[in-house]
């Protein structure tokens, strides 16, 4: 349970650090397959990201870079997102991308 409490507090402090506090996030401690160690699922319409950490992996080989990664994930979740619609225009995706390298800018020295 120590990993999955360490697992929390580090995705909230990269999910503060990317500036995505408006996303309601959800954590859950479960099985979700041999092959991976975390993943998270979004909905950006809402808002609403369920983050995952694998309960039967019983040894992590580093929680804190498995929380980065996945808030990593929610950061280019929008991009992405609009990437997946055919119907986003390009100036659509060309804002999210703007959004993010922002958001990069002022946490690369």
């Amino acid at each position: 349970m120590k990993d999955f409490d360490l697992f929390k507090k580090t995705f909230v402090k990269y999910q503060k650090l990317f500036g995505l506090t408006g996303y309601k996030v959800y954590f859950k401690h479960e099985p979700i397959g041999d092959d991976c160690f975390a993943d998270i699922t979004v909905n950006q319409d809402m808002m609403v990201a369920s983050v995952r950490l694998n309960s039967v992996v019983y040894e992590f080989k580093d929680v804190e870079r498995s929380a980065k990664h996945e808030a990593i994930h929610l950061l280019l979740n929008r991009l992405q997102n609009l990437a997946e619609d055919r119907y986003a225009r390009a100036i659509q995706i060309n804002e999210a991308a703007e959004e993010i390298v922002f958001k990069l800018e002022d946490l690369i020295e």
